[in-house]
Order: structure tokens, then sequence, then C-alpha cells
């Protein structure tokens, strides 16, 4: 079926999507070549084209991932094989960017289809979250065809605000108190980011977090940015990252790299990957606006390590080395952190944790181990400070 690639209102680009597979499989015309999504141009004998895979690299990027928790079951209960198929359903409209694709013909306009400003079903979700009160008839106009990662998540609009709620894994289902507790640290250390609350319906708890994009502005992923021209000889990844965004003309990219690697040192961050941390740009100017704020922590502070094992995990670290030793040597300047904001810490995140939540997977020993580590990486920096200056 043949469709416009829409950013907003402007046509960008005619395409053909395979019904069945959800393939872009060819690219007519480009129309504003200027709104193609990042990382989509390349080069070509000093011409700009766009390289449809890449195209469609980024396509399938907007569809929940295979690996979503209870993924599976969803389907089965929506009567669909792929989640890409979910994407053309919801006209691939999403709470992150403003891109969405219009059918040729349609009379359809963003003012008519963005989840910004127009109410969206909640049946994608209430299926996600295994409770779905339709066995048919379902309305696929959702965000949540569009939301990437994992674990169980959902978009609702409460009190007017879109927000993201978001489960935990098994075995402890840590990652919302964990999103929390970042949130309270970043606080302290006055680093720009997502604040996180938890909620609780029953047994479960969730984590849930307002839309930090708006209907004026866009997340770019940092992946997104890397696609911009590809890594020279002399640069390692991070430098890669840094002098894109300083070509792109951001502002205190560094400083703002310094605060991520800080963080994700003090809560054993594992996962943050090129997807999410990334830049923000105005929607309609195309503008860099600066980095986003720091989002999406909950893979961190040894959330399925057992406790006894705690002290001695060999921990993961991303993206731009393998130990958060050596990420860490990548700060340029410690001074701009006051870790002494940190003090007493540990009774904060073993009340996050504890408090009301005798019916949580997590016990009370658990969570003194999880405060005491933190507290030993806190001190670990107070000591790299003392002897940088």
């Amino acid at each position: 079926m043949e469709y416009l690639i829409m950013h907003k209102n402007i046509p960008v680009a005619e395409i053909e999507i395979d019904d069945i597979s959800g393939v872009i499989t060819a690219v007519n015309d480009v129309i504003h070549m200027e709104h193609i999504p990042v990382g989509v141009i390349h080069s070509l004998r000093h011409k700009q084209i766009i390289d449809r895979a890449s195209l469609n690299h980024w396509w399938r990027g907007r569809s929940i991932p295979a690996s979503r928790m209870g993924i599976s079951e969803a389907l089965n209960t929506l009567g669909i094989y792929e989640t890409s198929e979910l994407l053309t359903k919801c006209f691939g409209l999403s709470l992150s960017d403003h891109y969405w694709i219009k059918p040729i013909k349609s009379n359809l306009t963003w003012e008519n289809v963005n989840f910004f400003d127009n109410d969206f079903s909640d049946d994608i979700g209430d299926v996600l979250f295994g409770i779905n009160k339709k066995i048919s008839g379902f309305d696929f106009v959702s965000p949540d065809n569009t939301s990437d990662g994992s674990l169980k998540k959902r978009w609702k609009i409460i009190n007017g605000k879109r927000c993201l709620i978001k489960s935990g894994s098994a075995p402890f289902r840590q990652q919302p108190f964990n999103e929390v507790i970042a949130s309270k640290i970043m606080d302290r250390l006055g680093i720009n980011h997502v604040s996180y609350n938890i909620i609780r319906n029953g047994n479960e708890h969730y984590s849930i977090c307002e839309n930090f994009v708006t209907k004026d502005t866009e997340l770019v992923s940092a992946y997104r940015i890397l696609q911009i021209r590809p890594k020279e000889n002399h640069e390692n990844e991070y430098m890669h990252y840094v002098n894109i965004c300083k070509e792109s003309g951001v502002k205190n990219i560094v400083s703002s790299i310094d605060a991520m690697i800080v963080i994700d040192y003090i809560i054993a961050n594992e996962d943050r990957h090129f997807n999410n941390f990334g830049l923000l740009r105005n929607a309609d100017t195309l503008e860099w606006i600066g980095t986003a704020p720091i989002f999406d922590s909950g893979t961190s502070l040894w959330y399925d390590t057992q406790e006894k094992f705690i002290p001695y995990a060999d921990i993961k670290c991303k993206p731009f080395k393998k130990t958060h030793g050596e990420q860490l040597r990548l700060v340029s300047d410690f001074s701009v952190f006051d870790f002494s904001k940190l003090d007493g810490i540990e009774n904060e995140i073993i009340e996050i944790i504890t408090d009301g939540n005798s019916e949580s997977f997590i016990d009370d020993s658990r969570a003194k181990i999880i405060a005491e580590n933190v507290q030993h990486r806190i001190d670990n920096l107070k000591k790299i400070t003392l002897t940088v200056k």
C-alpha cells in the first residue's frame, strides 16, 4: 500500500509498505529531504540519497520488540502475527517524535491524529498488561504500538498528561523502585532527569513518569545520531558521538555525558544503550535543543542478582566501555559533582524499597545490601574527586 511519511503536516517521502510483512518495499519520491528521519540519509557521489535499508531499520525500530514480556500472548489475543503489523494500524504514531504515515489518498492531518493532543485507546495497553476486557473489536489507535523496550509498559492519559507506566521483571521486579531511587539521587546532584514515582495495582508495583517530549519537541536517540556520519579511524564510540553532537551545534554535550556516566556508576546501570539516551530537537525548525533528560535507569542496582552475590557482582557496562571503571575515565570534570549531597542516601534507598511494601518481592535484607553497595560506590567517587583535585 502507498503511504506518505509525514513529519507533522510536512510530507517527507512517498513510500510503499507491504501489508503482510510491514516492510518498506519502495521509496518512490522524496519531497522534503531535510525532514527525513535522522541517520537515514547517505551520501553517494556527492549526492544525498535515502538508504532504504536504513529507512526500514528506523521503521521497524518503532515497533514493539519481540523480546517484550508477554508479547506472544498479546499478539495471539489481537490476532496479529508480528509486532510490525501494529505500526500501520496506528499510522506509526508515537509519543517520542512527530513522524507518522498517511495513506496516499487520505485527508488526515496531524491535528486529527497526533497523540499529544488527541485521546487514544486503552485497548492495546490493556492487552499488553494482560487485563484486556475485550476478545474482539480492538481499537488499535494507541502509542503502545510504538513503545520500545522489553519490560511490560503502557501509556495512559492521567489528568490530561501522557504518562508511561512500566513494570519490573522476575525474580525481584525491582526496576520500578530503581527508577525512583535514580531520580532521588539525580535530584540531589542536580542532574537533569525524568522524575519517576511508584504506583501499585494489587501486589504489582509500577514506575510512572510524565512524557518529557512535547508537541513541539522530539527525542532523537544516540543511535540515530551516530548514523549521521561514519565513525572515523581515529574516533572511538565516545568521540564519535561527542564530535557529531559538537558538529551539530549541541552545547554542553561533554558535561551532560559526564553526568550520565556518574549516575550510571552510582546505580550500577547495566543497560545504558544508545537507544535510551539522546538529544531533543525542535520538531518545526529542526534545531537541536540539547541533551534529553536522563530516563530509563531501571536495569540497575543489581536488579536480578541474589543479594549474597551483590558485593562481588561483575557489572556489565554500556554504552562506551565494558566496565564502569573504564567509563569513569571518560569523565572530564568530577569537581562539578558535590557527592556530599548524597549523605544519608542509604536510608532513603531502604525507605523507597520497603516503605509500605510488605508484599514486595524485595525483603529488608536485600534493600539494606543494595543501599550499602550504592554508598560504597559513592565513597569511591568521593575518593576519585579528592585524587583529581
